[in-house]
C-alpha cells in the first residue's frame, strides 16, 4: 500500500475518533450545565437530609470531579493522537524490536512500557484528585506516604501480572498460529476466574486490613437474609476503608453458592441495621436473579469473539494503513485493532448502560421484597447520596449514556412509594 492510499485510509478512522472525541465533550459539558440549572433544587423525598447548602456542597464537588476529568480526558487524547498518528507508535515499535528482538519478551516489554506510561501520565490526576478535591470535601484520610505504597504495591501487581499474561498469550501465538485464539481465549477466561476467586484472599489483605463484623445482632441478621436468598456466606468481614477514604461501600466476592461480605467501616458507622440489610439484599439480588451469572457467561462469549476476531484481523495487510501506516510489528497491530474497537465500543455503551439500569431496578425489587422494608434501602439510598456528595440532577441522556445504575432520585422515589403501597414491589423468581 502506497503513502497516498495508506493517508486515504487512515481519514475514516481518524474522523470516528474526533467524532466520539466530540460526542464525549458534548455530554460532559451538557451534565455540567444542566447541573448549574437544577443543582439547588432539593429533590422529593431528600429534604430531611439534604438541605440547600449541603446540595451546593455536593454540585461544587461533581463540578470539580468532572471538570478535573474533562482535563484528564483532553490532555489523554492529546498524547494518543500523538502517539497513535504523531508517528509515536513507530519510533516506539522500532526501539523495542532493536531492543528486544525476541517475540516474546519484546512483547512484554511492550506492553509494559505501555502501562508504564499510562499510570505516569494518570499520576498528577490521582494526586490532584485525593489531595486537593478530596481533602477539600472532607472524603481522603489517607497520607502521601499511604498513598505512594498503595500506588508502588498496585503498580507492582499490575506489572507482574500483565508480564505473566502478555508471556504466556505471546508464546501461545508463537507456538500455535492457526489456533492460538481459542488458546488464548482459555487463558484468559482461568486467568479471571482464579483472580475473582483468590484477589479477596490474595491481593486485597496486601491494601486493607479484613476482621468479622463486630456487631454480633447484625451478623446474625446478615446470615439470616442470605439464608432466605439461598446463599450460603462463608464470612461477613469489615475492611478499614476508612484509613484511606469516607466514602462507603459493600460487596459480595466469590463464585457459586458460596459468598463473602465484606462492609467498609465507614459503612457501619453511617447505617443501623435495617438499612445495612437492605444494601445487601440488593447485592444478594443480583445473584440470586443470576445478574452476575450472566454477565461472566456474556463476557466469556464476548472474549471469544474477540480473541477470534482479534485472529482473523491482526493477520490483515491493511490493518497498519487504519492509522496511516505502511507496516506495523504484532504488537504494533494490537494497539492498533484495540484502538479501533474502543472506537466501536463507545456506540454500544448506552445498550450496556441500559441492561445494567435494568438490572438495578430488578436488584431495588428483590431488596424490597426479600427484607420487606423497601423504605430502608430508600433510606440507605438517601444516606449514601448525601454522603458521598452524589449528583442528584444528572442530565438526562448523559445518565441514559454513561450511568450503570438508574437516577437515585427515581431509585428513591419508586421504593417510597413501594412503601406507601402504591406499588407492590415486583416478585422476580430467582434460582433455586
Amino acid at each position: 500500500m502506497n503513502k497516498s492510499a495508506t493517508i486515504s485510509a487512515m481519514i475514516p478512522i481518524l474522523l470516528l475518533y474526533l467524532l466520539t472525541l466530540a460526542c464525549r465533550l458534548l455530554l460532559r459539558t451538557l451534565n455540567l450545565r444542566h447541573l448549574a440549572r437544577h443543582g439547588e433544587i432539593v429533590p422529593p423525598g431528600f429534604e430531611k437530609a439534604i438541605d440547600g447548602q449541603l446540595l451546593s456542597r455536593s454540585c461544587a464537588y461533581t463540578g470539580a470531579l468532572s471538570r478535573l476529568g474533562l482535563w484528564q480526558m483532553l490532555g489523554g487524547n492529546l498524547v494518543l493522537l500523538a502517539f497513535l498518528f504523531g508517528g509515536g507508535l513507530v519510533l516506539y515499535d522500532r526501539w523495542i524490536g532493536d531492543f528486544v528482538p525476541s517475540f516474546v519478551g519484546g512483547g512484554v516489554v511492550f506492553f509494559l512500557g505501555l502501562q508504564l506510561s499510562a499510570t505516569v501520565f494518570t499520576l498528577p490526576f490521582s494526586f490532584y484528585r485525593t489531595f486537593v478535591i478530596e481533602e477539600r470535601y472532607g472524603f481522603n484520610a489517607t497520607t502521601p506516604r499511604l498513598w505512594l505504597a498503595d500506588l508502588l504495591k498496585s503498580s507492582l501487581i499490575s506489572a507482574v501480572i500483565l508480564s505473566l499474561m502478555t508471556a504466556a498469550a505471546l508464546a501461545l501465538v508463537a507456538g500455535s498460529p492457526q489456533l492460538w485464539w481459542l488458546a488464548v481465549w482459555v487463558l484468559f477466561t482461568l486467568t479471571s476466574l482464579f483472580l475473582i476467586l483468590f484477589s479477596p484472599v490474595l491481593i486485597e489483605p496486601l491494601f486493607f486490613k479484613f476482621e468479622p463484623v463486630g456487631r454480633e445482632p447484625l451478623r446474625t441478621k446478615i446470615e439470616g437474609l442470605t439464608g432466605r436468598a439461598g446463599l450460603r456466606v462463608s464470612r461477613v468481614l469489615q475492611v478499614d476503608a476508612s484509613r484511606r477514604s469516607r466514602h462507603s461501600n459493600a460487596y459480595f466476592t466469590g463464585i457459586g453458592r458460596v459468598k463473602r461480605i465484606v462492609l467498609y467501616d465507614t459503612l457501619l458507622e453511617e447505617m443501623n441495621d435495617d438499612e445495612i440489610l437492605a444494601i445487601l439484599a440488593h447485592e444478594a439480588g443480583h445473584w440470586t436473579l443470576g445478574h452476575i451469572r450472566n454477565r461472566l457467561l456474556w463476557s466469556g462469549l464476548l472474549s471469544l469473539a474477540v480473541c477470534y476476531g482479534s485472529f482473523l484481523l491482526l493477520g490483515w495487510k491493511g490493518l497498519p494503513g487504519l492509522l496511516g501506516l505502511e507496516q506495523a510489528s504484532f504488537f504494533a497491530r494490537v494497539v492498533i485493532l484495540a484502538f479501533v474497537a474502543r472506537l466501536g465500543a463507545f456506540f454500544l455503551t448506552p445498550a450496556q448502560s441500559y441492561l445494567s439500569r435494568r438490572h438495578e431496578r430488578q436488584a431495588d425489587d428483590y431488596a424490597a421484597a426479600l427484607s420487606g422494608k423497601p423504605e430502608a434501602l430508600a433510606s440507605a439510598l438517601v444516606k449514601l447520596s448525601r454522603n458521598n456528595l452524589a449528583n442528584l440532577h444528572p442530565h438526562p441522556l448523559y445518565s441514559a449514556f454513561y450511568d450503570s445504575h438508574p437516577p437515585v432520585v427515581q431509585r428513591v422515589a419508586q421504593l417510597d412509594a413501594a412503601a406507601r403501597g402504591h406499588r407492590a414491589p415486583r416478585k422476580t423468581k430467582g434460582r433455586k
